[in-house]
């Protein structure tokens, strides 16, 4: 992985809010939990809610992790009576800590090293998670280009649909497009394994999509070997780390953010140079 990648990740694993670094102990615990995962490390330690409001935010950031999709309005209207204008922050908060420990489980069972965990954290109440995740981690993710596109939007397509959100599942990126990839192609990925238009290499990482996104505490060997006959250290790490940013899409749909702008059909748009979606 990339330097500065790395130096992303572990400042999103240091930032610790000084008016919430209670809630963000709370919510890494509990989507690790929810994972049986091992939580990123935490300021401040929360093994359980100590009131309602918490136990609200606990409730909901355990669905984020389990199954965003089942999330609906009355879930979102109780997290946004407790948490008013922190509710977005706090459930970026709850993105990192859905998301990094599941990167941490592919590369540890891709056989990857894992350089961007602190062993001794040096809390960082200055940070603002969201800039980080938004404007620097994601696009700095985008503009990682070893896997050719069309595996990259299968890759892509297969999380949206895991998600279930609307807007991801009716965006094209055109360079795939471009490169072969076509709509005949993308209806295979529902039943990627009986495809015959999806090669090896692909089913193979799709195969380790679900596990990332199902089961990361429990990548099967063969899955990972999938993934390592097929790919490069690199490439398999940037699989990895395009699921994670393609799964910023937890946020829209926990939030009931992730209508699509077209009405019908699918939207094209490319991924630029700065790793920032253009649309025509």
């Amino acid at each position: 992985m990339a330097d500065d990648l790395d130096a992303q990740l572990q400042t999103l694993v240091l930032q610790s809010p000084a008016d919430s670094a209670r809630l963000v102990g709370l919510v890494r615990s509990t989507c690790a939990s929810a994972l049986s995962l091992p939580p990123l490390p935490a300021e401040v330690a929360v093994t359980a809610p100590e009131s309602e409001a918490e136990s609200v935010v606990a409730a909901f950031a355990e669905q984020f992790s389990v199954d965003v999709s089942a999330i609906g309005d009355a879930e979102r209207a109780a997290l946004g009576a407790v948490l008013g204008a922190a509710t977005f922050p706090v459930v970026v908060q709850m993105f990192i800590a859905d998301f990094l420990p599941r990167v941490r489980a592919g590369q540890e069972a891709l056989g990857l090293p894992v350089t961007w965990l602190p062993q001794d954290p040096r809390w960082d109440r200055g940070t603002d998670a969201i800039d980080v995740v938004f404007n620097t981690l994601l696009p700095a993710v985008a503009r990682l280009r070893g896997l050719d596109p069309v595996t990259a939007e299968v890759v892509r397509l297969r999380g949206a649909a895991q998600h279930n959100c609307r807007l991801c599942k009716s965006r094209r990126e055109g360079t795939a497009l471009d490169a072969g990839g076509s709509e005949t192609l993308y209806d295979d990925i529902e039943r990627f394994e009986d495809s015959t238009l999806l090669t090896e290499a692909q089913k193979a990482a799709l195969r380790y999509v679900d596990a990332l996104v199902w089961t990361p505490a429990r990548i099967p060997a063969e899955v990972a070997a999938g993934v390592r006959a097929h790919f490069s250290d690199a490439e398999a790490i940037e699989i990895t780390l395009d699921v994670m940013r393609n799964g910023i899409n937890k946020i829209a749909v926990a939030l009931g953010g992730d209508a699509p702008r077209v009405s019908e059909g699918t939207e094209r748009y490319l991924l630029g140079a700065d790793g920032q979606p253009v649309f025509s």
